[in-house]
Formats: structure tokens, sequence, C-alpha cells
């Protein structure tokens, strides 16, 4: 059965602009694809029917999950009928902000076209991509980029590899309902002028560059979150953000090696509490 690797992403900066009519909101953001992995296997055969087995066994393996009606999108596009088995051996901790079920949908249709040889284009895949989810499209790509939209219009960036560690509080935090909790009156200004390569390729013009408009939303539930932040930093971090609606927590470091050292002393320090501490570099 052939295993496809599924990434985790952060927000290196999430801006909400705007409600849209259609209930989504327009979104800036700068997306990083980083070296947290689900195994996402595969295997297509002879009849008409999508199965999907997942390592968490609190997970849907029917329609409601978004592998399986990735799976199932693929075939009504490409109108083929085949037998799809999906096995996700879960890495990536889920609701945390890290895009894990997105990417899981966008792995299932890569390893469609793939198995399948439909040669289907990356921009009509990610037109497909896009019907399951704001943040799928993005999966599609598998490099940093920039998202408009509410998630979906994407432009490829080049950034650094730089390192990070994740730090994971070990509960979930729903997007719905940070959108909801949103207050978009008290959203800052952005004075932010300067989003280029050349900013991307300094980490300390980079970090200049970190705000996550959910971030107070989410903190303001989970004040601890701001622990977090500040565990990072004193660990060495250059600066630390939320990713995504949270409630997981990142900081950008200067090497892998300082990544490492800090993700032990966290993982230590946080002994006891059911967090999850992650190394990881990012995907370029």
């Amino acid at each position: 059965m052939p295993i496809f690797k599924s990434p985790a992403k952060i927000n290196l900066f999430l801006r909400v602009l705007r409600k849209r009519q259609d209930n989504y909101h327009d979104i800036f953001s700068l997306m990083q694809p980083v070296s947290l992995y689900d195994e996402v296997a595969v295997e297509i055969s002879k009849g008409d029917l999508i199965t999907v087995a997942c390592s968490r066994p609190d997970l849907p393996t029917d329609s409601s999950n978004i592998a399986f009606r990735a799976a199932e999108l693929f075939l009504k596009r490409t109108g083929l009928k085949r037998r799809v088995d999906i096995r996700i051996n879960k890495n990536i901790p889920v609701g945390a902000g890290l895009g894990g079920g997105s990417s899981n949908a966008a792995t299932v249709l890569k390893a469609c076209d793939s198995l399948l040889k439909t040669n289907i284009n990356e921009k009509e895949l990610m037109n497909i991509a896009a019907e399951l989810g704001s943040d799928v499209p993005f999966f599609i790509l598998d490099v940093p980029a920039l998202a408009h939209g509410r998630g979906e219009v994407l432009k490829k960036v080049i950034i650094a590899p730089y390192a990070y560690v994740l730090v994971n509080p070990g509960f979930m935090v729903s997007t719905a309902w940070v959108y909801g909790n949103l207050d978009l009156t008290n959203i800052s200004e952005d004075n932010i002028l300067s989003y280029s390569d050349e900013v991307y390729a300094d980490i300390d013009s980079l970090v200049k560059l970190f705000v996550n408009d959910l971030e107070a939303v989410t903190l303001r539930k989970h004040p601890e979150l701001l622990g977090v932040k500040s565990a990072l930093i004193e660990s060495g971090a250059v600066q630390a953000l939320m990713s995504g609606s949270g409630p997981t927590v990142f900081g950008i470091f200067r090497s892998k090696a300082l990544a490492d050292i800090a993700a032990r002393g966290l993982t230590e320090r946080f002994i006891g509490k059911g967090y999850s501490v992650f190394s990881v570099e990012g995907v370029v």
C-alpha cells in the first residue's frame, strides 16, 4: 500500500481583512509547510467503495472525514469508478491550527492522481481542492505561499528553510468558534508595506511580520497560551506566534540545532501537562 507524506503548516502571519457575503472571511496569510507529517496510505483497486481507517479512533471514518470526501470528489470529477482504501497514521495534532485534515485531503487527491495516472495539472487539482476546504489548495502546492481570498488564492514565495518549535497544548480549538468571536473592529491597521522575498530571507525582518488576528480570540479563552509563547522566547526563539486559529504556538529559531535544544528543554518543562513539542523545519 503506497504511503504518502502529509505535512502540517504554520501561518507566519495571518490578517483577517473582512467578512464575506458567503460568511467566510477574506484573509491575507503567509503559509509555510513544516516537517511534521501524517502518513497517508492509499490503495486503489477495482470496485466502487471508499474506506478510511485512522490511527486516532476518535476521528470519523465515514463521509464526514475530509480524506473520504477528497477521494469521493476525485472519482466524481474524473468519472472513474474504483475502490479507494485510505489508511491515515496521525502525527499532526487534531484541531490544532496546523491544517492536518486539509493536508490529508490534498494528499489523497495527489495520491489518486499519481496512482491512477490521470495527470491532472496543478491548477485543476487546486480547483478540486478548493471545493473541500479553504486550506486544501495550499497543500497541493506544498511550498510556502501567500494566501488571499478565503485562503484558496495562492502565490508561491521563497522562504529560507527556517527551524521552528511547535508546542501543542493537547486540546482542540474550533476554527468556526474563533472566527465567530472575532471582532473585526478591533483588528489593527496593517502598516507593514514590505512583503517580499528579501524580507523572507532575513529572520530579523521576517519576524517583524509576525501577527495573527485570531490570536487574541483564542488567548482570551486559553490564557495559558501566553505562557507557552513566553517559554518559547525564553528558550531562544527569535519570535513566537499562534498558528491559524490555534491552539498550537510556534517559535522560530536561527538554526535547527538551537530548535532541537529548545524542544528538549520545553518537553521537560511541560512534562505532565499533556503538551506535545515538535522540532521541525520549513519545507521549501
